[in-house]
């Protein structure tokens, strides 16, 4: 640091990383981590933040985000961005299809002429997420066609884009008439074309080629299958919101982990799988076989199933689950069977008042609510504070892993020297009863109203500049400054981190075999609690 002053010191918190946590200071240059030390040893700084005895976490790295679903890619960053921030997200991986990407005009319902290449959205969805994002992003284009599939090398070395998904929902789109009036709520989700196996196969063929950070992405939930129990369920007069769960049964979302899994293996290479919404014991034990079987398999859940039974009144996909498996879930997230989680984020249409969305028949509603809102209410009230989990599993799953599995560790997802200065300071004994001046979604409404959490972010810092806050004198969470978000490209020579699969011990010093960011010249030692660390 040549001597010159910090441009930031975050202190009087703990520091918490997946390894342990520690009561040091964290010191900032050039919107890089430069310092992890005692207090008393931090150079002197610019700016100094109290961190009032509270938790200091490295950003959220949320990786499931989908804007552009109901309105205009660049109007939902522009809103939805400010509510991430908020939210204590530095970091989205933004998923979609190309239809969503910025394209022109905009289509709530897409047919299959508008499903193009990705080479036509990429400028217009990179130029949006710098000009309009309050927080950092990457990209996980959905894709649908086999020329999607037969450009990924391309899109891996010009987008830097290197993880893709596969909306398995969209099963059995095609040949169906192109016909707005489908029983596919997913052509109003701007997917016009659906995904047959092969083209499944194809895009797994290409992945596994890219080596790391390549990985495919699946939804894995049979929607051949649950139009029959949809069926049944409206012949005997069902309309509440548990119909919905009841018409994606378990081993609906289980039997494609299986299926997919399998195909995956037979790839060469065995390329990585990552699942998204995991959320069932049936899921779990397919993800247990897998990984026995030798496949790199990273399962993902969200905040809306770790707390919300059906009964709390939306819908989701897949759906909300009932409160046997969601203490499941719980374990298989301390456990290591589910080890990363992501917001899934989706609000609706505009306008998008709670009265304007809300239907009491279950068929007639829509699936956009706030969910990345839910993220570390939830993690903190419904994990840490209820023992569930460690502060540093919660930083491990939110924060390190989903980093890792993007490709993106090094920059993202801790506050070791080197990292970018993504902070979110939380106060895990903040006691909030959810109301409207809580909420920084667009929509202005949340299932998370009238429940209390314990537990929630009063600060984000995004590279060493404040972007939302909790001040003395405000009701909530609120942004701060214009957007200063960038897009982040993936390369195909980042090193493979080791993805941390169980909870650690408490305070326990830094493994050098976990955080292989040590082997950067400048460190002097892995263990925090005494010793300061210095960057270059």
């Amino acid at each position: 640091m040549g001597g010159e002053p910090l441009d930031l010191a975050v202190v009087n918190g703990t520091v918490v990383l997946g390894g342990g946590s520690y009561d040091v200071g964290v010191g900032v240059k050039d919107g890089k981590i430069a310092i992890l030390a005692p207090d008393e040893l931090l150079p002197p700084a610019k700016r100094r933040i109290d961190a009032r005895g509270n938790y200091i976490l490295p950003g959220i790295v949320d990786s499931e985000a989908h804007p552009g679903c109901y309105v205009p890619f660049e109007y939902d960053i522009r809103t939805e961005s400010r509510t991430a921030a908020c939210a204590g997200v530095t970091t989205w991986g933004i998923q979609a299809p190309v239809t969503r990407l910025g394209m022109e005009p905009f289509k709530e319902v897409v047919s299959r002429s508008d499903v193009v290449s990705f080479n036509e959205a990429f400028p217009a969805a990179r130029r949006i997420l710098e000009e309009v994002s309050h927080v950092d992003a990457y990209l996980t284009y959905m894709l649908e066609t086999d020329q999607h599939a037969d450009e990924i090398p391309q899109y891996a070395e010009e987008h830097g884009v290197t993880s893709y998904k596969l909306y398995l929902q969209t099963r059995g789109m095609k040949g169906m008439a192109d016909d707005e009036d489908s029983n596919w709520p997913s052509r109003r989700a701007g997917l016009g074309v659906g995904i047959d196996d092969g083209t499944v196969y194809r895009v797994m063929e290409e992945v596994a080629g890219l080596g790391y950070p390549g990985i495919v992405h699946i939804h894995p939930e049979n929607w051949e299958i649950a139009r029959i129990f949809e069926a049944r369920l409206r012949a005997a007069g069902r309309t509440d919101f548990g119909a919905w769960t009841d018409r994606s049964p378990d081993f609906l979302e289980a039997h494609h982990i299986r299926s997919y899994a399998y195909l995956a293996m037979q790839t060469p290479g065995h390329v990585p799988l990552y699942l998204q919404h995991c959320t069932t014991k049936l899921s779990f034990e397919e993800v247990r076989k897998a990984r026995a079987e030798g496949l790199e398999l990273y399962a993902q859940t969200g905040p809306a199933w770790l707390w919300a039974e059906p009964e709390y009144g939306w819908r989701i996909n897949v759906p909300l689950r009932r409160r046997d498996n969601i203490e499941a879930l719980w374990r298989a997230l301390a456990e290591g069977i589910v080890d990363v989680v992501g917001s899934d984020h989706v609000v609706g249409w505009e306008p998008a008042s709670y009265e304007e969305m809300y239907n009491p028949v279950i068929w007639d509603c829509r699936t956009g609510f706030s969910r990345v809102e839910l993220f570390l209410p939830v993690m903190l009230s419904e994990g840490v504070a209820k023992g569930r989990i460690t502060m540093e599993r919660l930083v491990q799953v939110s924060c390190e892993n989903p980093a890792k599995t993007a490709g993106i560790w090094g920059t993202k997802g801790s506050l070791l020297p080197g990292f970018d200065a993504d902070i979110v300071i939380v106060d895990a004994s903040r006691e909030v009863t959810v109301g409207k001046e809580h909420i920084n979604t667009r929509s202005g409404w949340s299932i998370m109203e009238g429940h209390t959490f314990t537990g929630w972010p009063v600060m984000t810092i995004l590279r060493g500049d404040v972007t939302a806050e909790w001040a003395d004198d405000s009701p909530g969470m609120r942004p701060v400054g214009e957007p200063r978000g960038r897009y982040l490209p993936r390369s195909l020579q980042a090193r493979r981190p080791e993805i941390e699969l169980t909870s650690p011990v408490r305070t326990a010093p830094i493994d050098r075999a976990s955080a292989d960011s040590f082997e950067r010249p400048g460190f002097t030692d892995s263990t925090l609690r005494y010793t300061a660390v210095r960057g270059g």
